[in-house]
């Protein structure tokens, strides 16, 4: 499985919004929190590892190719 940088999401708008919505009312330490969990869960549901590290990289550089 190769890792995917291009837009690929279906409705990225409402997702945006949801995930903003889910972090209202939290302080920064469970925003943190919340964050992490959330990178565990789609990290699982990934599950390749090769896939899971071209992940870490790719965030170092940017994000979604920008390499920014």
């Amino acid at each position: 499985m190769t890792l995917i940088l291009s837009p690929n999401m279906t409705q990225p708008d409402p997702f945006y919004a949801a995930l903003l919505s889910a972090h209202e009312g939290l302080s920064d330490a469970e925003s943190q929190s919340y964050n992490a969990r959330l990178v565990l869960i789609l990290a699982n549901h990934i599950g390749d590892f090769k896939v899971l590290s071209q992940v870490l990289d790719a965030a170092k550089v940017g994000s979604l190719g920008d390499d920014s």
